[in-house]
Parts: structure tokens; C-alpha cells; sequence
């Protein structure tokens, strides 16, 4: 079984110094808003992902006047005890250590610990441009696979010195077709390797979102997800042949795996166009618990469950069949955060007694069980 035993926060957002012992089964974070609740789920999947889920940089998860912030976390993986701690200080280079020993690489730590998250604004996933879309997907392939993560950071970095050269290009009003193909030739290989596992992952994940999504929706409606790229229909290398003169004048590389896309349909019709506030929340729920199960399977072990503020999705009556589902099914180690103190304990109860509940009031914790 995968579960965190202990998490201690050190000049963390809100928090100056907190430990939180963990139950091997629910935790539960109760309190108003603003107190802290949601900074405990981000503690929790940075020590897991060597990143937060809400800001991009890490210096501003340092907490306001202090210059460094540490987690630590005690996780249970299968028999092994292990020790993961992340380390910033501005303007240093941030550290993850495992057992006291740091990675040379943060992608290497990436997929130990699997963890899923579900928080309000995940409805961004549906309405945000495509970019949000390959981040869901990359943040799940990569947890499987490490090959995939190394491929999709090599691209990237392709992609950011072929565009900053098509730049510098167009500043100096010149053109050197010869150096643009040497970056053509070596985005190909990660750009393959890239595409045929998304689409894979596709394939084998949509029946479990379509599946998440009918429990959720009593069989309601019908959605449905598709792979879109470019490398579909073409060989990747014309589409940069092709391309050559557009992006010389856009000075920016404009096909390739990092245009990719998913698109979200619901009874037939566009998903982020014609959904309904209900229908929107029950579908990123069903697609987040389609990504905990496609976790499940792959990496023989349940990850951790991360559920933030979870009665702004559904209501009450939903809820406690999401929490009975989440409780009975078999699912590993979940924490969830609640603004009312006693609801989400008296929707637990009806199926659960071994819990703990804590109460959060300006980045201190009170155990209530």
C-alpha cells in the first residue's frame, strides 16, 4: 500500500511549522476559507511531483518574509519506508531528496509516489485553451512513464531554441535554413515517441472516463474524448518543411506535438460550449477519477487522493455517493478539505469510523478525531 504517515511543513505559504499525522485511510481538513486547508493538498503533491499544483513558481510558496521553505513527508511504499524532502531558497536551485539524498534530475523523482488531485478550478481543464488540456495529459503519462517525461523536456527545450532562433532570424533580417533543419531533425524522434503514447493513452483511457462519468451522471448523457494532433494525418517532418515560411514570419514554430489537443464532447456536441455548470463539474470529476484508475492499473498501486473543497462541485446527495464510491471501491489513501466543520464527518460516518479531522485556523491545526 502507498500512504503518507507524516507530513511537516516549514515556512510553507500560511504555515510556519506544522506536523500533521496522517490516517492510513481518510484525513479530512475542515475550516473557513483562507485558514490554510488547501496549502495541506498542495504540501502533499509537491512532495509527490517535486512542484505545486497552484503556482507555477516556487518562490511564492515560500512563506511572506522568510527565505527558504521545507516539506517533508514519511510515505509507506509497498514494504519500503521513505523519506522525500523538498528544499527552496530563492534564487537556488530548488532540491528533492529521497532518503536524504538528493536527485540529480527532478524528473526522476516524478511517478514514486502517484497522487491525484481534484480542486475547484480543475473546470479550466474544459475551458482553457489546448495548453491546459496537454498538461493533464503529460501530468499522467508522466507518472507512468519516465521515458515519456525525458522525451516531452527535450522537445520543449527544441521547441523554446528553434523559436528563439526563428526570432533572432527575423531581428537580424536574415534566414539560415540549413540551422533550422539541424533543430528539424532532432525534434522527430521525441515527437514520434511523444505522439504514439498520448495516443495510446487515449485509446485505453476514454472508456474509463465514459464509464466515471455514467456512475456520476445515473446515465444521464454520453461524452466522449478524442486525440487531436497534427502528426496524425502527416508526417512530421513535411509539416516543418511546410511550415518553414509561415513560421519564419510568425517566429514561432506553429505544428507539432505541442499543438496537440483533447477534445470533450457531450451527447455528440461540444463539451465546453454546450454543458451545463452540472454537467461540466460531474464531467472533470469523472476525468479525474478516470486518471487516479488508469494510475491504479498501471503502477499496481493506489495513488493518493487529493479532494479540494469538493462540495463546490456537487451537491450534498452526490457527494456522499462520490465519498461512499471513493471509501468502498478500494481506493488507497485520500485527503479531503471542507469549509463546514461537522458535513463532510456526518456524510463519513454513515460508512467509514477510522478517520482523522482536523480543524484549520490561520495555518495551525486542532485534531477533532
Amino acid at each position: 500500500m502507498l500512504k503518507l504517515n507524516t507530513l511537516i511543513l516549514t515556512q510553507f505559504k500560511n504555515y510556519d511549522y506544522q506536523v500533521v499525522e496522517c490516517s492510513d485511510k481518510l484525513t479530512c481538513f475542515v475550516g473557513l476559507n483562507g485558514m490554510g486547508k488547501t496549502n495541506l493538498l498542495d504540501a502533499i503533491y509537491y512532495l509527490c511531483m517535486g512542484k505545486s499544483y497552484f503556482n507555477s513558481s516556487d518562490i511564492h510558496n515560500v512563506q511572506k518574509d522568510k527565505d527558504f521553505l521545507r516539506l517533508e513527508g514519511a510515505f509507506q511504499i509497498g514494504s519500503k519506508k521513505e523519506k522525500v524532502v523538498v528544499k527552496v531558497i530563492p534564487r537556488k536551485r530548488k532540491e528533492v531528496e529521497r532518503n536524504e539524498v538528493p536527485y540529480g534530475k527532478l524528473s526522476e523523482h516524478v511517478g514514486l509516489i502517484p497522487v491525484v488531485i481534484i480542486a475547484p478550478d480543475d473546470t479550466n481543464i474544459v475551458h482553457e485553451g489546448s495548453e491546459a488540456r496537454r498538461k493533464f495529459l503529460d501530468n499522467t503519462i508522466a507518472q507512468l512513464d519516465q521515458a515519456y517525461l525525458k522525451d516531452l523536456i527535450q522537445y520543449n527545450k527544441l521547441i523554446k531554441q528553434r523559436n528563439a532562433l526563428l526570432k533572432q532570424f527575423a531581428e537580424q533580417r536574415r534566414f539560415d535554413q540549413a540551422l533550422i533543419k539541424v533543430y528539424d531533425e532532432q525534434l522527430l524522434v521525441p515527437a514520434k515517441s511523444i505522439y504514439d503514447k498520448r495516443l495510446n493513452f487515449c485509446q485505453a483511457f476514454t472508456p474509463v472516463l465514459e464509464k466515471y462519468y455514467g456512475i456520476i451522471s445515473n446515465e444521464q448523457e454520453e461524452v466522449s474524448c478524442h486525440y487531436k494532433s497534427s502528426l496524425t494525418d502527416s508526417d512530421f517532418s513535411d509539416l516543418l518543411t511546410q511550415n518553414q515560411e509561415k513560421d519564419r514570419i510568425l517566429q514561432r514554430t506553429t505544428a507539432g506535438i505541442h499543438k496537440d489537443d483533447l477534445i470533450f464532447n457531450i451527447n455528440n456536441s461540444l463539451l465546453k460550449r454546450y454543458a451545463s455548470q452540472g454537467q461540466l463539474k460531474s464531467f472533470v470529476l469523472a476525468l479525474k477519477l478516470a486518471q487516479y484508475e488508469m494510475l491504479k492499473d498501471k503502477k499496481k498501486q493506489s495513488p493518493i487522493l487529493l479532494l479540494d473543497d469538493i462540495f463546490d462541485k456537487l451537491d450534498v446527495r452526490r457527494v456522499t455517493y462520490l465519498l461512499q464510491l471513493l471509501i468502498q471501491e478500494k481506493f488507497g489513501q485520500i485527503f479531503i478539505t471542507d469549509t463546514h466543520e461537522h458535513r463532510v464527518e456526518q456524510i463519513i460516518q454513515q460508512f467509514e469510523s477510522t478517520y482523522y479531522r482536523y480543524l484549520v485556523e490561520n495555518g495551525s491545526l486542532k485534531k477533532l478525531h
